[in-house]
């Protein structure tokens, strides 16, 4: 299963050429992050696409298509705990066929091809990120739904569309990539319909999270850089950008620690070894791939540096996984909110 990795990560360098280093996305991050910057749009946009040409790879062969995290169901398996929170988006947007949809940040696309599967909807994948991209739009083929599968590349800070656009907005653990939540949620506003509904699976940090608290900040900022995320924002900010930007909201709940006996988000993180796609995200297949990774470059049948982009993904893991525990994180706060009607004159 390594090979098939090693022969990935070779295909992609030899189409697009060699890609940046641990080092060159650690040094962007640090100068983005210290915000002495005269645009940090761009700034934060640049470090997204180095973040994810460095781990696209890995994550479609470690997690599939699909790169978010949520709590399952006992007895229920990754792939359909990801598909029935999939499907519930869906529904709660009304989803169905003849709607326009925008997917905020939609990776290589596999939340984006099972909702407009499941819903018929038409849906338009909007990235920054050219080679997810070139995957999205692969895998939409290959799945026999470029019919209801298109694709933008441009920042969702500045979509390249008219207003009021799209029927529907969601978006599945992306916009925590962008700095201001106002902006992000503004530009979602300007894109709908009036009366048309945003929903969002956001990453943010809990009201547990303790700011004097040493461990709560570092574990936080292992998140941030191991994640290419420049600040991390909590429910209020959120709900409060929600607000501001002109939207009804709806609802806001944290349903990534329900009540119950679910499986909690990070249990794949640690995992259980049950079966080959639970084993390769847990610690124990990390382990093994990490280690098998290290032979295939000193055998240069890998790139050089892939080892150290491994060894960066175990370490954010590891602090995803701390963070669950300790409660302080969340890649599951679900924002549902409405743009309002036009009033009688327009307003």
């Amino acid at each position: 299963m390594t090979l098939k990795l090693s022969r990935t990560l070779r295909d992609k360098q030899k189409a697009s050429g060699p890609v940046p280093s641990i080092g060159q996305y650690e040094e962007s991050f640090r100068v983005a992050k210290e915000g002495n910057l005269e645009n940090v749009d761009n700034a934060n946009s640049a470090v997204s696409n180095i973040y994810f040409d460095l781990v696209t790879d890995f994550f479609e062969y470690g997690w599939g298509t699909a790169f978010f995290l949520a709590p399952g169901l006992p007895g229920e398996s990754r792939k359909a705990t990801l598909i029935r929170h999939e499907r519930n988006l869906a529904n709660l947007l009304n989803l169905k066929p003849g709607m326009v949809v925008a997917d905020f940040g939609c990776g290589v696309g596999g939340p984006l091809l099972e909702i407009a599967d499941f819903s018929g909807a038409s849906i338009v994948g909007i990235n920054c990120n050219e080679y997810q991209l070139k995957r999205a739009r692969k895998l939409a083929e290959e799945a026999g739904l470029s019919h209801l599968a298109s694709f933008m590349h441009c920042d969702f800070l500045h979509v390249d569309a008219p207003d009021e656009s799209f029927d529907a907005i969601y978006s599945i653990g992306a916009t925590c990539y962008a700095t201001d939540k106002r902006s992000v949620y503004s530009e979602a506003y300007r894109l709908l319909k009036p009366g048309a509904h945003f929903l969002s699976y956001e990453w943010c940090m809990t009201n547990h999270f303790d700011e004097r608290d040493d461990d709560h900040v570092r574990v936080k900022g292992d998140i941030e850089l191991g994640n290419g995320i420049l600040n991390m924002d909590d429910y209020q900010t959120i709900d409060d950008a929600l607000l501001s930007s002109g939207f009804e909201v709806l609802e806001t709940e944290d349903i990534g620690a329900p009540p119950g006996p679910l499986i909690p988000w990070y249990q794949p993180l640690v995992g259980t070894g049950v079966s080959l796609a639970s084993f390769r995200s847990s610690s124990a297949g990390r382990w093994l791939t990490h280690n098998a990774v290290k032979a295939l470059e000193n055998l240069r049948l890998a790139p050089r540096g892939t080892v150290e982009i491994s060894d960066t993904l175990n370490r954010c893991a590891l602090s995803l996984a701390e963070a669950g525990r300790l409660n302080i994180f969340t890649p599951m706060y679900l924002v549902h909110a409405r743009k309002p009607e036009l009033g009688p004159n327009g307003q």
